[in-house]
């Protein structure tokens, strides 16, 4: 009979969980941040302005801040390391897209007239 903490099907016994070395968040995150970078840093001169340097400024802090977590937290501490990794990589995630539309959107209207 298998108990809870054995169950493989249980959401914290899983192998991305408990046996990851975090390796693929630095990869991922290092491909989307200089993916967002290459969009952000060309829109730091369009209005609304400072929007998407601020933007890009917490895209590196957010991928500092995967780098970090794999240095810094144990290993015996894997998930709360992992959890920090996928935290850090959806905010970059969500602030990049937040900054890219607002900048669009302004440099749309501005285009058109629109104010």
């Amino acid at each position: 009979m298998t108990t809870p903490d054995d169950d493989p099907t249980r959401i914290r016994s899983q192998p991305a969980l408990t046996r990851s070395t975090g390796r693929i968040w630095l990869i991922v995150g290092g491909i989307f941040t200089v993916m967002a970078l290459a969009v952000l840093v060309p829109m730091t001169t369009l209005p609304p302005s400072g929007v998407a340097l601020a933007a890009a400024i917490v895209v590196v802090l957010a991928y500092a801040t995967i780098v970090l977590a794999l240095l810094l937290v144990p290993a015996r501490r894997l998930r709360l390391r992992l959890g920090l990794m996928a935290v850090s990589l959806l905010v970059s995630a969500a602030v990049a897209l937040i900054a890219a539309v607002i900048v669009a959107t302004a440099a749309a209207q501005e285009l058109t007239g629109v104010l």
